[in-house]
């Protein structure tokens, strides 16, 4: 388990009867309201795996707090047609130890045997393979010892590299340091779960790239995460983007909102933004978003303990 607040109680037997019931009553009062006759009827019998999902959606849509409920939008932008999903893993581990000059061997053998995906998440969750933040560290700047510190110097790192294969520009320029950017309480006990399960330089994690929670306010996101689910901060993020430039290529396309990370833009301990990956002007951008925005441009990154 990765904390109290990431479990799950146990359903009693009272409340499982109820919810019976009243999934039974919701359908004979849609059946009777929708009008369906024998064809239509039918047509939903042959469509269930689809109905199935649409009932499940709704019943996580609910079970989001009351006060994110206006912080959402009804339309919103997609991955852009360029993006066919996720590389094949050995690709992208390759590509990252290149990038960053780390070890592929523990990732390699770890890619040889990955567990199950989620079985209620949609089409685009995959494997992604993203580096560590002690691996950058240890090659790149040992020196650095602070852990919020070592953080801040691999985002920096990584943001080097995608500016040296496309155009890139940071609005915050030199604010990445541990005063403004830390990762949340949640992600850092995920990866602290990962690292264990495998060791080395590399991690290979189950992520989707903002289709999940799109046109959300990153509260709201969060908000309707599954026990087992966290978000991806800059690192990640930068880094996945980096093997996968097709994921950011033109402006009318889901931003990469980084929900792992926590910023405060002015120093000040108010942690309410998070960064934003996205494309204008020829190239990739780095902005902000507050916590309680909601644009159609916002695609929230996610990943899953498993």
């Amino acid at each position: 388990m990765m904390s109290k607040t990431m479990t799950v109680q146990p359903i009693t037997d009272e409340q499982r009867e109820k919810y019976k019931q009243y999934i039974e009553d919701a359908a004979n009062k849609a059946l009777l309201e929708a009008e369906l006759g024998k064809d239509g009827l039918q047509k939903l019998v042959e469509n269930g795996d689809e109905f199935q999902t649409c009932v499940t959606t709704c019943i996580k849509e609910f079970l989001v707090s009351n006060q994110c409920t206006n912080e959402k939008v009804c339309f919103s932008y997609s991955y852009p047609k360029e993006y066919k999903g996720p590389r094949p893993i050995i690709d992208q581990i390759k590509i990252i130890a290149e990038n960053f000059d780390l070890d592929p061997s523990n990732a390699l053998e770890f890619a040889k045997n990955l567990p199950q995906l989620p079985n209620d998440t949609e089409e685009w969750v995959g494997w992604f393979a993203v580096p560590s933040v002690d691996a950058i560290a240890e090659k790149h700047f040992p020196k650095v010892l602070d852990p919020a510190d070592k953080y801040c110097h691999a985002v920096q790192f990584v943001h080097r590299k995608i500016a040296a294969t496309r155009s890139f520009y940071h609005y915050r320029g030199n604010h990445l340091t541990p005063k403004r950017l830390r990762v949340s309480a949640r992600t850092a006990q995920a990866f602290d779960l990962i690292a264990k399960k495998q060791p080395g330089d590399i991690h290979i994690v189950a992520a989707q790239l903002g289709m999940r929670y799109r046109g959300r306010s990153i509260h709201h996101a969060c908000e309707a995460f599954v026990p087992n689910e966290f978000g991806l901060g800059s690192l990640a993020v930068g880094s996945i983007a980096l093997v996968h430039p097709e994921r950011l290529v033109r402006w009318e396309q889901l931003d990469m909102v980084c929900i792992g990370d926590e910023f405060a833009p002015s120093g000040d301990g108010d942690f309410s933004y998070a960064l934003s990956f996205i494309f204008y002007d020829g190239g990739v951008r780095l902005l902000t978003r507050y916590h309680h925005d909601v644009s159609k441009f916002a695609g929230f990154i996610s990943a899953f303990v498993l």
